[in-house]
């Protein structure tokens, strides 16, 4: 055991010897402290890899903004003159050209969003709910679901492409020759028709993803719920109302909101399937802010419109969080 001995410099007052009580404190400190700090050291690579991929371009994209950056001051950014928010100006002058076209396509962003997670919703939730009852050959069904999901984005609009091509595409080989929907071959990827192309496209990438959230939300839903209703009467659409839509109320609320991000967001269909010159019934905000940007050199301007979106999104995010939240504490209550 340590002794404590007198300090010969301050009467009264006693040193501990090496190896006592503040040692022993000292030592089962440690551990705690290196147990506390693991997970932060854990998450330093991967929050180092976060700044430089997301933070440090959309900050540069911000500051891009504020500045007249053309064609001319490609090679050097720095020098490119400060506008302030005559970009910002720009953008939002609905008497403007600029303003008015992108008021036309956040407006087809906003049919197409709500149209394609409303569909890819409906889709997911009524494929899950039919891949819950055991029938032979169920394991290939849910594989068939999830290729589309699986497939490569590029591989699979590029051979929607060739589908919707007018002259040998199947799906007017389909519609035209072999069930004589349609009395003559219409273009797909020009005009109105357009928007429906991209619809199909992006409907059938998609709601693979929804049916695999769903059908992994439904494994959590007791079995004893279902027998219970069955016994007191209740039918399949009772059942579908009364339980599986309720539980599934959480898992909705953030698959909504992540496939609707993803859908507003979406640039590589619309790219693919139109080149950098998508119709206007398909010119989604992306594919706008591309050609404001790179196809017409002036990168200031598009800064100002992706940042735009940005707190657009941001807007649309929260309000969406706060209302659901809302809503969720109502019927906890």
């Amino acid at each position: 055991m340590a002794t404590a001995t007198q300090d010969p410099t301050l009467p009264g007052r006693r040193t501990a010897r090496p190896g006592g009580a503040g040692s022993r404190r000292t030592r089962r400190r440690s551990p705690r402290l290196r147990r506390a700090s693991l997970p932060y050291l854990l998450l330093l690579p991967a929050a180092l890899l976060e700044l430089l991929v997301h933070l440090v371009p959309m900050l540069t994209g911000i500051l891009a903004s504020f500045k007249e950056l053309t064609q001319f001051y490609i090679r050097d950014w720095s020098a490119a003159p400060w506008r302030g928010l005559e970009n910002y100006r720009v953008s939002v002058d609905l008497d403007a050209p600029v303003g008015q076209d992108l008021l036309n396509s956040f407006f087809v962003t906003c049919v197409f969003s709500v149209l394609a997670v409303g569909m890819c919703w409906l889709l997911g939730t009524a494929a899950a709910i039919f891949m819950q009852e055991n029938f032979r050959g169920r394991g290939l069904l849910r594989a068939v679901f999830l290729t589309p999901y699986a497939l490569p984005v590029y591989a699979a609009a590029i051979t929607w492409a060739f589908m919707f091509q007018r002259d040998n595409g199947m799906v007017n080989h389909v519609l035209v020759d072999q069930l004589g929907l349609l009395d003559e071959r219409p273009f797909w990827l020009l005009g109105d028709n357009s928007f429906v192309a991209l619809a199909v496209v992006a409907i059938w990438k998609t709601w693979p993803f929804a049916f695999l959230i769903v059908m992994a939300a439904l494994q959590n839903i007791p079995k004893e719920l279902y027998e219970a209703a069955a016994i007191d009467g209740a039918g399949i659409w009772q059942q579908i109302r009364k339980i599986t839509m309720p539980s599934l109320h959480p898992i909705n609320r953030v698959l909504v909101l992540v496939l609707f991000l993803w859908t507003f967001n979406d640039f590589n269909t619309p790219y693919i399937l139109f080149g950098d010159s998508a119709p206007a019934p398909a010119n989604l905000i992306s594919i706008h802010i591309y050609q404001s940007s790179f196809v017409t050199w002036n990168f200031g301007t598009g800064s100002a419109m992706s940042v735009l979106l940005l707190l657009f999104l941001l807007v649309v995010t929260a309000g969406y969080l706060l209302v659901t939240s809302r809503g969720r504490k109502t019927a906890d209550v």
